[in-house]
């Protein structure tokens, strides 16, 4: 835990300093008990920003490649990619992808925070796509409160296939908590979509950005003709 709160000190001094964060919202977050962070999807590095900004720790999946990279600089980022809660899935094995949402509604059985991008993979074109029922599902599961976030401008950190990170500004807008009925397994799948939509329409409230009603297809999924 001190390692994690080092750390988070370290990126959002940084962010705020280096990159001028901006971040509106937190005041309603819930202090305690279980929390969906729901966000759009822009960049490699919202994960991190989410995670150093929010005023509770926040977990995430991630493809196990960014955690289990080779050499001197796999271990390291394995080791900070564990610090900040990033869970490693191995999307390519399908039995594992399917577990995903079991490990996320472990995280909110613990009363912890969990992350969620309910496009399923960062956008590309800069539109909100639409959103997968993965969130709809573990809030009726657990009856967590779902925060929308809407971040703005990170795409511009890091372009597409570089290493190279730029300070440019960037917003992090925080709605309110939505609640949802507690369910358990009894909830039909018109109720998922229903759920998923809302929460997609305070996501775009929050990001402004301009919609599309079609799920994002990331590049190696649409090469090996899947949907990520």
């Amino acid at each position: 835990m001190q390692y994690y709160k080092g750390i988070q000190r370290c990126v959002t001094a940084l962010l705020k300093t280096g990159f001028r964060a901006r971040v509106t919202g937190l005041e309603t977050f819930p202090a305690e008990g279980p929390v969906i962070v729901a966000s759009n999807h822009l960049a490699f590095l919202d994960s991190v920003i989410i995670s150093a900004l929010m005023p509770r720790r926040v977990a995430f999946l991630a493809k196990a490649e960014y955690v289990n990279s080779p050499g001197i600089k796999g271990k390291a980022m394995k080791r900070f990619f564990e610090a900040i809660d990033i869970i490693p899935v191995n999307r390519s094995d399908r039995s594992e992808s399917m577990k995903a949402l079991d490990k996320a509604l472990a995280v909110l059985r613990e009363d912890r925070v969990f992350g969620i991008y309910p496009e399923g993979t960062r956008s590309r074109d800069g539109y909100l796509y639409r959103g997968k029922i993965g969130v709809a599902w573990l809030a009726h599961m657990t009856g967590a409160p779902v925060v929308p976030v809407g971040l703005i401008g990170t795409d511009k950190l890091q372009k597409q296939g570089s290493n190279m990170i730029y300070p440019k500004r960037f917003t992090v807008r925080v709605g309110e908590p939505i609640y949802f009925e507690k369910t358990g397994e009894k909830m039909s799948g018109k109720l998922r979509r229903q759920t998923t939509d809302r929460i997609m329409n305070e996501i775009a409230k929050l990001s402004g950005q301009p919609r599309k009603d079609e799920y994002n297809v990331s590049p190696s999924a649409a090469r090996d003709g899947g949907v990520a």
